[in-house]
């Protein structure tokens, strides 16, 4: 295996804040970025060395941006396979079209997690009314009906109780491909992030406990003040489906922990995510930085807290507050460079470290 060396262009689909992040961490290494992506100027374009704007089945542009990098990664989940399937046959593709094709669907996602021998909360495909019926006869209520496509901070979903309408429910969603998932009464929502390298070698962060707003991810606690057999189990169950998909890069792993301490796969993402932010200032090596690392070939940095960290995403007219926020000591201001600010769009986000952390902390 051989790395690749400082000076190389490492390719992004996607022009968005985790590609941003990602140029960023790139170029303290030494490697610049190329971005690609349908829209211009983008956050990840204003901080990258190139862009090449175009749709993910212009082949022709495809091609030449292949002809221009030495790697090829993504910072969001929603490029066709197809795209990564054509750009593997000219430049190697971290993470390849496999960890793609089951993150991009919710059902194939969850059989994926069975298949490894974890558990998920109990769910029936749906591509009709009448499965829905059935779904709901299988799964019980209270549950969630969900795209199984394009679904983010808490789109594509509709909660289904003991009164709701399936009809209405079914056209609301206006989909012809959902998941039915039974709503878990959850102790807690966690999150952890694992880099594999070229050579196999996995590396997980300490989980982040999480707390969502309206389908939103609103702050991050880092590492997660659980049970520490919920920390081996949750580490173990990412580890388990980054070397199941063969992934080279970050695959971060969502979960519910009951009650009981069960641990519960969620959704999987093959790219950094919003909930490793607390990394940049509270860890010895950063998720952008790890990423990179992986997908060059370069080694593993090192995944040990530094800080007990909170995160706090920016949401909106949040981002309007970033006087104060540059004036509070110990915060860390991260902002994305995007021009317009949109109800529920995230716009940046705010570390702050709380407290040394040691490896002797009791969680």
């Amino acid at each position: 295996m051989t790395a690749l060396p400082p000076g190389s262009t490492i390719g992004i689909l996607g022009g968005g804040q985790l590609g941003r992040m990602t140029a960023l961490a790139a170029a303290n290494l030494g490697y610049r970025c190329h971005i690609y992506d349908p829209a211009p100027d983008g956050p990840a374009s204003l901080v990258s060395a190139a862009t090449t704007v175009g749709g993910w089945d212009d082949t022709a542009a495809l091609a030449a941006f292949a002809a221009a990098v030495d790697v090829v990664t993504l910072e969001f989940e929603n490029v066709p396979v197809a795209t990564l399937e054509l750009l593997a046959r000219r430049v190697p593709v971290h993470p390849g079209p496999l960890a793609l094709q089951v993150a991009q669907h919710r059902v194939e996602e969850k059989r994926f997690a069975r298949h490894c021998g974890l558990e998920t909360a109990p769910f029936w495909g749906v591509t009709t009314l009448d499965e829905l019926a059935d779904g709901l006869s299988a799964v019980g209520v209270p549950a969630i009906l969900k795209t199984c496509r394009f679904g983010y901070d808490g789109k594509g979903q509709i909660a289904i109780g003991m009164d709701s309408s399936l009809r209405e429910a079914w056209v609301d969603l206006g989909s012809e491909d959902a998941i039915l998932e039974r709503r878990i009464d959850f102790a807690a929502e966690i999150s952890v992030i694992v880099a594999r390298g070229l050579d196999g070698e996995c590396r997980a962060f300490p989980p982040a406990l999480n707390e969502h707003r309206g389908g939103i991810l609103r702050r991050s606690l880092a590492p997660a003040p659980v049970d520490p057999a919920v920390v081996q189990a949750a580490v173990a169950a990412a580890s388990t489906l980054a070397e199941a998909l063969e992934l080279v890069g970050l695959l971060a792993v969502e979960f519910f922990v009951t009650e009981d301490g069960r641990v519960l796969v969620n959704e999987i993402a093959p790219r950094p995510h919003n909930s490793g932010h607390w990394t940049q200032d509270g860890c010895a090596t950063s998720q952008f930085e790890q990423f990179v690392r992986a997908v060059t070939g370069l080694p593993l940095g090192p995944v040990d807290a530094l800080f007990e960290t909170e995160m706090t995403n920016l949401i909106g007219d949040d981002a309007g507050g970033w006087p104060a926020l540059m004036a509070e000591p110990g915060a860390k201001l991260h902002l994305y460079g995007k021009a317009e600010i949109r109800p529920g769009r995230k716009m940046g986000h705010v570390n702050r470290r709380l407290r040394p952390w040691r490896t002797d902390t009791p969680a």
